[in-house]
């Protein structure tokens, strides 16, 4: 066994909720060297660093993915906010299984589709926050009916507007994941008039830090109940260096059919070097005198018109082209290979295409490994 002692500094994982137009995303800006997620389109007045807004499941977790393999793009991921990165879950299980609402599947079936998918969410974040990136999520608040086991009555409380249902809670589950959960409110204070009634006055911004009836929150670094909405409230908190738990290395080489195809391209033959020697010097290489198929990135892909956002995000974001999908759902046995995209039905592109992304792009990458003859 290994058994260590003392505090570790490690990434954090942190929730910021409230009601909307509160301040969470100028708040979440203010991590240190924030990359925001933006499924919602909050951030444009702002001046921060963001991706591309992810139009689909499949996209958010290609984002994601493309994250944790470059850790050193940021100190702090913002996915901004959870409840949309939700409803690209929704969408993408309705159109997988081709439904027009998540109740249309009954009996809660819906719903625990949902929740792994945000489980696989979670999962990637967790991946990133290993790699020595903090984590902030932000989400809106919704006031929901609560009622104890072991009270009468029930009472009103604010909770994070994700699912909530009895078999499968992602609220619950997001709440678990987090080493913090914010909530942001504002503190209204009351008057009496001469008449003995109670006037309300805008109050400030206040955020919450424990736990209390009214409200859900948690931390796990002894900040007080109730704080001004303000980062320096715990900026003390990502001061210090953090660790990185995954510190595996990795490898890069070069395809086993790069050297052959570039030797038919009358490039300089390179047998006295490393592998890692010959992809560097094929890097270093003009694109213009290698075709796209043999270099995958290096040259931008031409999305042809008529083809969805969605899917036309997911292309550019895995560097996929037409001919590459056409190849794979002819395998399948779907459609001809010569059939343009544009032309493949609707329920087609977004059950298959956009919701099974993953084993469409599966298909592609096989493919690409097959050697050359």
């Amino acid at each position: 066994m290994q058994i260590t002692k003392g505090i570790q500094a490690k990434p954090i994982k942190v929730v910021i909720y409230g009601p909307e137009g509160i301040g969470k995303s100028t708040f979440a800006s203010q991590f240190p060297d924030a990359l925001f997620i933006d499924t919602e389109g909050s951030t444009a007045r702002m001046d921060v660093a963001r991706t591309e807004p992810p139009t689909s499941l499949a996209h958010l977790m290609s984002i994601l993915t493309e994250v944790r393999s470059n850790p050193t793009i940021c100190r702090t991921l913002v996915l901004d906010t959870a409840d949309w990165a939700e409803r690209l879950c929704i969408k993408s299980v309705c159109d997988k299984y081709q439904k027009h609402g998540i109740e249309e599947f009954g009996y809660g079936k819906g719903f625990t589709y949902v929740y792994e998918e945000m489980g696989r969410i979670l999962n990637l974040l967790s991946d990133i926050c290993d790699a020595g990136i903090n984590i902030v999520m932000t989400a809106h608040a919704a006031i929901r009916k609560f009622e104890q086991p072991d009270e009468m009555g029930a009472y009103d409380r604010w909770e994070l507007k994700l699912v909530n249902a009895p078999k499968c809670n992602v609220c619950a589950m997001v709440k678990e994941w987090a080493d913090m959960v914010l909530f942001a409110n504002y503190k209204i204070t009351t008057v009496s008039n001469d008449a003995k009634k109670l006037k309300a006055r805008s109050g400030k911004r206040t955020m919450y830090a424990s736990h209390n009836p009214c409200w859900d929150a948690k931390n796990r670094f002894g900040l007080p109940d109730e704080m001004p909405f303000e980062y320096s409230q715990i900026a003390h908190l990502f001061q210090s260096p953090v660790a990185v738990v995954n510190t595996n290395p990795v490898n890069v080489t070069a395809p086993q059919n790069r050297a052959p195809m570039l030797d038919a391209l009358g490039t300089p033959d390179l047998p006295q070097h490393s592998v890692q020697e010959q992809y560097e010097a094929i890097a270093a290489l003009d694109p213009q005198d290698i075709p796209f198929s043999d270099v995958q990135g290096v040259s931008e892909i031409q999305i042809p018109d008529g083809i969805p956002p969605a899917l036309a995000d997911l292309m550019r974001a895995n560097n996929v082209t037409e001919q590459e999908i056409q190849l794979a759902v002819s395998m399948k046995g779907y459609f001809p290979e010569d059939m343009p995209i544009a032309q493949y039905p609707p329920d087609f592109i977004n059950g298959c295409l956009i919701g099974a992304w993953d084993a469409v792009f599966g298909i592609i990458q096989n493919n690409r490994q097959v050697p050359f003859t």
